[in-house]
């Protein structure tokens, strides 16, 4: 069938106006164009054969070039018709036409350009232009650990005169730049830009210049709490978000990718694409090994705070000529820092290595250091303990322990199993949860099974009230672990509510010379200093936690590899060991250097110490010391603690 005329020029119009504003701009100007044309023939025309069209200053008649100028007036302005006052009137019939035709076509294109730089200003405020950064640190994906990330990422930008942090979200730019400027009011060196769009698409990466960026972190667009199908939604968008960042490195990536991964199935597809730089944390696995291990030295949390952050001390991969000397023997040699293990491209990394191991040159050293400008290795021996000191090397005896669990979450399941590698068998864990449901029953219950040599057992209970509360009688365990008190996706400050008040009522029950540890898992950061009030003894910010690792391996993909060693009850963690494992006489006076000569004898590495009568104070970071000079002066009594990388807890 043949179109007609009409048909084929409404489509010719339509295809060419769907092309965007700049076509609609050149078709207003062409129609002024013409019919600035026809109106001048008009004109011509009737001064031609009427010789009427008079000039309002003179009297006299216009010439050809008056009148072209003439009708230029009054088509941009009809206030200019008044000049024809004196005309004749075919003159005014031109002038009228003129004016009216100005009019339309002017009102058009001007109410076309006002719409235009409308749109460029939303455009602006939303954050749709092309971002010209170099080095940057890209956030892909927003959720409430966003500004913890920022944070973190500010201090470790501190040194540097001019850095930047770009996130693209799906959020309002305008909400993100509130928040953030609400909660950083001051970002120090590094500016954090924000932009809209969807992160898992081609041409918004290419927006933000991911070609030039020094690193990208992807967030998770849920929270922990969420329900399955979110999680899943999630994890399906960061993997999108991967091979997209991928494709805009023609196929090969070359950035160091951090993601937060919930499902075990997709971090299983993430380790298909064989790329070290990709890195998937699972963050439920982290904080469940982090709660074991809180619960079984108290004032860990506080020590990861400070190594994870980039606010205190820190971990580094150092290289230098080390000159064959023995690993024990470089602590001494340095100023700054404590040698914690070796990494090689053929060993890998090996924390706490044998005492005479020689350090090769192509070794990296892993040390804890307060930065990695102050760390210096000149073959020069600084400091030499007193090798006079002798440990009695008394060792803790492992006993069964009995832990009450209130409330549930997925980092439970994870606590409990890491929980059986520790603890002797026969020990007890009591969850009391209100009203579970059927799936959490089953989970329980499977979880009994699988672990038939510990008590575990579901109290359908309320820990949110006292008689309940106190009829489980907290005062028979050991430790009392703290978490969600709901299944239900809710917001963090409402899981910390809950907290609080659990908190307030074992301050009731539990008296302080019961010697029960009680942890809690913290989700906002903001709520650390109420949280203190309640005299807890250990509480892990989750939010905060995860975002320091998150920050660290987006600034050294190597870490990794460390948390891997340290967060295993195969390898090597961190301990709070009292110092009457060591000593039998008190006050021990020593130096720093003496405390590392001493954990040295039990094959262990000391970090710092942590002063007993200040383990509830906030403002002395509850008595933590690390990384503290070599020549400091310590005065150890039976209260106070060494903090060590070793094997055990015993």
């Amino acid at each position: 069938m043949k179109n007609s005329l009409k048909d084929r020029l409404n489509y010719r119009a339509e295809r060419f106006l769907s092309k965007g504003g700049i076509s609609i701009f050149k078709l207003l100007v062409i129609f002024f164009i013409v019919a600035f044309i026809l109106v001048i023939g008009i004109r011509l025309f009737i001064v031609t054969f009427f010789h009427d069209s008079i000039d309002p200053v003179t009297q006299a008649n216009r010439g050809f070039f008056d009148d072209i100028y003439a009708v230029w007036l009054q088509m941009t302005d009809p206030g200019n018709m008044n000049q024809d006052i004196y005309s004749g009137p075919f003159t005014k019939i031109a002038t009228v036409i003129a004016g009216l035709v100005g009019v339309i076509i002017l009102s058009a294109l001007i109410a076309f350009i006002t719409t235009a730089l409308d749109t460029m200003l939303y455009d602006f405020r939303k954050g749709r232009g092309k971002v010209i950064e170099e080095n940057h640190t890209i956030i892909l994906g927003w959720n409430e650990r966003v500004v913890d990330v920022i944070r973190e990422l500010i201090l470790a930008n501190e040194s540097e005169s001019s850095a930047s942090v770009v996130v693209l979200s799906t959020e309002d730019k305008e909400s993100m730049d509130n928040l953030i400027t609400k909660r950083l009011s001051d970002t120090m060196t590094t500016e954090v830009i924000t932009t809209q769009g969807d992160y898992a698409n081609i041409n918004e990466l290419k927006r933000i210049n991911l070609e030039s960026a020094r690193s990208i972190i992807i967030l998770a667009s849920c929270s922990e709490s969420a329900t399955l199908d979110k999680k899943i939604e999630s994890d399906v968008q960061s993997v999108k978000a991967i091979l997209a960042i991928t494709a805009c490195q023609n196929g090969k990536n070359e950035l160091p990718i951090i993601t937060e991964i919930f499902t075990k199935e997709k971090r299983d597809i993430i380790s298909f694409f064989e790329d070290d730089n990709i890195i998937a944390i699972d963050s439920w696995d982290i904080m469940g090994k982090l709660l074991i291990q809180t619960s079984l030295t108290s004032g860990l949390d506080t020590v990861y705070k400070e190594i994870l952050s980039f606010d205190g001390c820190e971990i580094y991969f150092y290289e230098d000529n080390w000159n064959n000397i023995l690993f024990n023997d470089l602590s001494y040699y340095l100023k700054d820092g404590i040698p914690l293990g070796i990494y090689s491209e053929e060993e890998g990394l090996v924390l706490r290595p044998p005492s005479d191991t020689v350090l090769k040159n192509s070794d990296s050293v892993v040390i804890l250091a307060e930065d990695d400008s102050t760390i210096a290795f000149e073959n020069k021996q600084y400091y030499f303990p007193n090798k006079e000191h002798k440990i009695i090397n008394k060792r803790l005896e492992q006993k069964k322990k009995r832990i009450l669990i209130l409330g549930w979450h997925k980092v439970a399941e994870v606590f409990i199993e890491e929980a059986t590698d520790y603890l002797l068998g026969d020990s007890d864990f009591d969850i009391m949860f209100n009203s579970p449901t059927p799936e959490l029953k089953e989970v329980i219950d499977s979880i009994d099974d699988e672990y038939s040599d510990f008590n575990i057992k579901l109290h359908d209970s309320d820990p949110l009230d006292l008689e309940k509360l106190e009829a489980m009688n907290p005062s028979s365990y050991d430790t009392i672990v703290i978490l969600s008190q709901s299944m239900k996706e809710q917001s963090a400050d409402k899981i910390d509510s809950d907290t609080l008040i659990i908190l307030l009522l074992l301050r009731k029950v539990v008296k302080e010379e019961d010697g029960i540890q009680i942890i809690t898992q913290v989700l906002n950061s903001e709520n650390q200093e109420i949280i203190t009030q309640t005299n807890v003894d250990d509480f892990i910010i989750s939010n905060k936690l995860i975002t320091m690792i998150l920050a660290q391996l987006s600034e050294e993909a190597l870490m990794k590899k460390f948390y891997d060693d340290i967060f295993s009850e195969d390898g090597s963690e961190i301990y709070v060991k009292p110092a009457t494992l060591y000593f039998d006489k008190f006050p021990q006076e020593i130096s720093f250097a003496d405390a590392i000569f001493c954990a040295q004898q039990r094959d262990e590495i000391c970090l710092g110490i942590r002063k007993g009568n200040l383990s509830k104070s906030l403002k002395d970071n509850f008595g933590i010391k690390l990384n503290l000079e070599k020549n400091t002066q310590l005065d150890l009594t039976e209260n106070d603690f060494l903090i060590v990388l070793s094997e055990d807890e015993l």
